[in-house]
């Protein structure tokens, strides 16, 4: 009698039935990935150099000079950049958990930044205070690249302003300084008190302090020696009068054990100690921010010319198009990785939040306190998150960026799956019960297939996250579309933001029109339907 009574509930929940089998199936695909990240991460061989670089212009040209200088032309050379990973702290990071093998690195900042020491301190000191930490300091290139203020040349007319020293008489002045040289022990906070300065910096990206200096929205801005716009800009920059800033001098700072991991390689880069001058990485940069020109074709003319006069390009337009940027040969490589973050974190949040939701819904306070946790890690910033599961996990990439999108798909997954059980009609739980049901068999005939619509909807939302927050891994190292808007900030370079920006957007658009084919194949059947089916 139970079996002839069950049978007609599975015909009229078939469509139900058959979409929650596709929502299971995002759940199977992130694992798969999963997967697929660990079998290549067992399978590359031989270990590739790792070469790691902040988030400004002379950073990512640097690194793509020491990547080409190992393959030197070679195709069996495996070489892996991993671009603007952010600033001194998360680079450092990268560098201690072994997810980079070096970066360039500036002298300056390995004394009073990474070493925390507060005077001059010489080189041999600097090599004896890392060692024990297993890291090396060692092939100058050639160039100072130190900090400095600048401000338009008008102003420090108008204004007599020479030196650092003249700011403590300017407390109106605007100052925007990049957020790392506010918080660095070499930065703002010493300068403030070496010269006795009173204004309140406001935080900019360095990337975009030109242009707000250049918009007259603020007075005074940080610079590196070597940035290309100095010039091109008019700024003047202020005499460092009470010998604050040290020397910036650029070096490979380097896991001790790498010259025993890679001869090859570390044989190859000592042949670029002392080739670059400042002229030339002014150059080298004008050429990156003023004309457009990519990273890796510096480079490789780098390579091939050496050495050159400094000269500012006679134009200050990007060479790049739009479309060219937009269609790069990297579009393929960051569409795969940006599509590995959503859909494996929103697969695991479902593998994790549906299961942990519908065992919590029945009970109010469980369930308050479930929801409350997951609603709490909504507040936490994405690059806070970031760095936490940085520092617990000990590296970058593509681990970190996973979980903190999972983390942040839980709510929306956790919240629809017990609003979509709760509305189930109790008329229906109490019919299943009647013919005998188990708690198991309401819960999969009955229960999850007439909350699917609303579990649908919490996955559509979650996905949504999932595609804006991914953008932001691309500051760890993970790729994605964010890589190109992480290296447009770099550059100010709208276009290329852009570039990054519309194919996620696009992306989103698809998985909208997705989910929304989902929806359709999972409306819910009436009570009506259910009850009037033959008994």
């Amino acid at each position: 009698m139970l079996r002839a009574m069950s049978h007609p509930s599975h015909a009229v929940l078939r469509a139900p039935l058959r979409g929650w089998a596709l929502l299971g199936a995002l759940g199977v695909l992130g694992v798969s990935l999963l997967t697929l990240f660990g079998a290549t991460a067992v399978l590359a061989e031989p270990e590739p150099l790792r070469i790691g670089s902040k988030r400004f212009t002379e950073s990512y040209i640097l690194a793509e000079v020491l990547a080409q200088t190992v393959q030197d032309g070679r195709v069996g050379s495996r070489v892996e950049i991993k671009q603007g990973l952010g600033n001194t702290a998360i680079v450092y990071a990268a560098l201690q958990a072994g997810s980079i093998d070096l970066y360039p690195e500036y002298l300056g900042t390995v004394n009073r930044e990474i070493l925390k020491n507060t005077g001059p301190t010489d080189l041999a000191t600097l090599r004896a205070q890392l060692k024990p930490l297993g890291l090396g300091l060692d092939i100058a290139l050639g160039f100072n690249n130190g900090y400095a203020l600048a401000v338009p040349a008008d102003l420090a007319q108008r204004l007599s302003l020479s030196k650092l020293s003249d700011l403590a008489h300017q407390p109106q002045l605007r100052l925007g300084l990049s957020n790392e040289f506010i918080g660095r022990a070499d930065g703002w906070p010493g300068l403030a008190q070496r010269y006795g300065l009173k204004q309140k910096p406001q935080g900019l990206d360095h990337g975009l302090a030109f242009e707000a200096i250049a918009a007259g929205q603020v007075d005074v801005i940080d610079i590196y020696t070597t940035d290309a716009k100095i010039a091109q800009q008019g700024l003047r920059l202020l005499h460092d009068d009470g010998a604050y800033f040290a020397r910036y001098d650029a070096m490979l700072l380097y896991r001790l054990d790498l010259p025993q991991r890679h001869p090859e390689a570390w044989a190859k880069l000592q042949s670029l100690r002392g080739r670059i001058d400042e002229a030339t990485m002014i150059r080298m940069n004008a050429q990156a921010e003023l004309q457009g020109k990519g990273f890796a074709a510096i480079a490789k003319e780098f390579l091939a010319a050496g050495p050159a006069p400094s000269t500012l390009p006679a134009s200050t337009v990007s060479t790049n198009s739009y479309w060219a940027k937009l269609t790069g040969p990297d579009l393929a490589r960051l569409t795969w990785q940006h599509l590995s973050l959503v859909l494996g974190s929103v697969g695991l949040a479902a593998l994790l939040g549906i299961p942990l939701a519908t065992w919590v819904a029945p009970h109010a306070r469980l369930r308050g306190l479930v929801l409350g946790a997951t609603g709490l890690m909504q507040t936490v910033p994405a690059l806070a998150l970031l760095a936490v599961l940085i520092s617990a996990f000990n590296q970058i990439g593509t681990l970190p960026a996973l979980l903190a999108l999972t983390l942040y798909a839980l709510l929306p997954i956790m919240r629809n799956t017990c609003t979509g059980l709760a509305e189930v009609p109790a008329g229906l739980r109490l019919a299943g019960m009647a013919m005998g049901f188990t708690t198991w068999q309401r819960l999969r005939l009955i229960d999850l297939p007439l909350a699917a619509p609303v579990i649908l909807a919490g996955l559509r939302t979650a996905t949504s996250i999932a595609v804006g927050t991914a953008t932001i891994a691309a500051f760890i190292g993970a790729g994605g579309y964010g890589e190109r808007i992480v290296t447009g900030l770099a550059l100010n370079d709208r276009g290329l933001l852009l570039a990054g920006a519309l194919p996620a957007a696009l992306l989103a658009l698809a998985f909208e029109g997705m989910f929304a084919l989902l929806a359709r194949q999972l409306r819910r059947p009436d009570q009506a339907d259910f009850l009037a089916a033959p008994r």
